[in-house]
């Protein structure tokens, strides 16, 4: 019930958190000294594993979104942008391209903005308006 009715506070808190996920790994690097210089095993699993959960909880907070947005554009925009971190974070893991390690944040802050605008802007009153229909 409270997807439904807070999906966009939900997947801008999601992607907000996984923002600072993502902003706090490094100094995790340099706290972690005492490790392997630079290395991913210095980061412990369950840290790594944080990027799992934020995509999930980002995938059924952009999917209640879309339900209820009154713009089409805003449905693509969401998934297009859901997309773009979802294959960033498997790279992360499979590290089938070399990426930047800041390219995380544009998807991750776009999705923040993203659920910002759709909450204020977006909404239907009634089931009438929605893109959907």
């Amino acid at each position: 019930m409270v997807l439904k009715q807070k999906s966009d506070t939900l997947g801008a808190l999601s992607s907000g958190l996984c923002l600072v996920h993502c902003v706090f790994t490094p100094f995790l690097f340099v706290i972690q000294s005492h490790a392997a210089c630079c290395s991913h095993e210095a980061v412990p699993f369950w840290w790594k594993s944080i990027d799992v959960l934020f995509l999930v909880i980002s995938f059924f907070a952009i999917q209640k979104s879309v339900q209820t947005t009154s713009k089409k554009w805003m449905q693509y925009a969401l998934w297009i942008t859901f997309l773009i971190l979802f294959i960033i974070i498997l790279n992360e893991y499979t590290q089938a391209m070399k990426l930047p390690e800041k390219s995380i944040y544009v998807p991750s802050l776009g999705l923040v903005l993203l659920h910002i605008y759709n909450r204020k802007y977006c909404q239907c009153a009634n089931n009438t308006c929605c893109a959907n229909n």
